[in-house]
Formats: structure tokens, sequence, C-alpha cells
């Protein structure tokens, strides 16, 4: 009598492929489904969502150190294009704010969110300030790059 193991890596590892190889050919199969999912979509605004972050440590000597940031640090749009930006508020009591180049100026505070339309008709790269928090004077700059295309 010849007994069959079958080890629970194997069966993992055949799942994950079966998942793998199923959906590539449901798509590949499916193409028109593909482009009837972004057809839906072109209607809607683009959203982008930014969290204000801290980091903070302690240098050799002991003191203090720390930095506040835009998270993502860079986010791209088409010129033209609408887009909605949100900003959460996680870290810093507030966090007012300006576009540069712009008229679009704002305030992020903790546990809130600053909601922000957009439409660039300039390709460049525009910079969203932290006016608290705009010199390397007060740590690195909180700085977040938009770039139009």
């Amino acid at each position: 009598m010849r007994f069959v193991v079958i080890r629970k890596k194997w069966i993992v590892i055949a799942a994950v492929l079966f998942a793998v190889i199923g959906s590539g050919s449901w798509f590949y199969l499916n193409q028109d489904a593909a482009e009837v999912i972004s057809a839906q979509h072109a209607d809607e605004k683009a959203e982008i969502h930014m969290v204000t972050g801290e980091f903070t440590s302690k240098a050799d000597d002991g003191r203090k150190i720390e930095a506040y940031r835009f998270d993502p640090g860079s986010i791209t749009i088409q010129k033209g294009e609408a887009v909605t930006l949100t900003i959460h508020g996680v870290n810093g009591a507030e966090h007012p704010f300006r576009i540069e180049g712009t008229d679009i100026k704002g305030v992020v505070k903790k546990g809130e969110k600053a909601v922000i339309p957009l439409k660039f008709d300039e390709e460049g790269t525009y910079r969203l300030i932290c006016d608290t928090h705009s010199s390397h004077g007060q740590g690195a700059p909180m700085i977040a790059y938009i770039v139009v295309d």
C-alpha cells in the first residue's frame, strides 16, 4: 500500500496559480469588459487623497528633531483635468497651506479634511506649501509637488 503525501504549501501554491491564471485568462478573453469598466469611470471626477504626517526622532546630542510632510509628496494630473484633492489631517494641530502660482489657500486640521477642487490650464510644477513648516529653519519644509502634464 502506498501513501501520497500532500503538503499544505503545495495546495497554497496551486490555489495561487489557479487564481492568477484564471483571472488573467478571464481578462484576456473578456477584453470588452475592461473597456466598459473604464468607460463607466470616465465621467467621474478624479480624486486624490493626501495625509499630513510627522517624523520625530532624537539627534545624537539628545535634542528632538522633527519633520512634517504631505504624503504622497508628489502627484501628477493632466492639464485641464478636474480633480478633487482631499488632504486628511493626521499629525499636527493644523497646517495652513497654499498652492504656489494660484489663489488657492486653506487649512487642514488634525482629525479633519480639506477638500480642494483643482484644475490647471498650464503645465508645470506647482508647490503645495504648509505655511507653518515652509523653510529649513523649522526642520524639513513641508512641501508637496503637483505636476501638471
